[in-house]
Formats: C-alpha cells, structure tokens, sequence
C-alpha cells in the first residue's frame, strides 16, 4: 500500500503577515516561506508507518506554480 501525503508551501508561521500596499493582498516578497506544519505531521507519520511496514512508499504531492514549489 502507498501513502499519499498533500503538502503545502505557506508563510512562515512565526512571521507576522502584511497588507500590501494596494490592499488586495497578502505581501509576500522577501518573506520566508516553509511547509504548512500540518502537513509535515503528516509527512512524518506516512514515513512512521513504512518504517512499520504499514504502507511500502510515502508519496508526497503538492499543487501550484513552479516558482513556488521548493522542496
């Protein structure tokens, strides 16, 4: 059996988010980005259970631009 995993790049959650000047938005230049901390629990417990021998790949997807997929 397989496990997949979504996951999602977000902002940092220790950084404090800011309006754009236009006030349409989010500011997102120059600010830190990680992967949402929730789905890294998920991560870790999919690879949990193939240590296990519960699942035998983790499979991790995301969905959005390129330019914001780094991991």
């Amino acid at each position: 059996m397989k496990a997949l995993v979504g996951v999602k790049r977000v902002l940092d959650y220790a950084i404090k988010v800011r309006v754009n000047a236009q006030k349409t938005g989010v500011e997102l230049k120059g600010l830190k980005m990680s992967m949402n901390p929730f789905d890294e629990i998920a991560v870790e417990e999919a690879v949990k259970n193939k240590e296990k021998g519960i699942v035998s790949e983790v499979v991790a997807i995301t969905i959005g631009d390129k330019q914001y997929i780094s991991y």
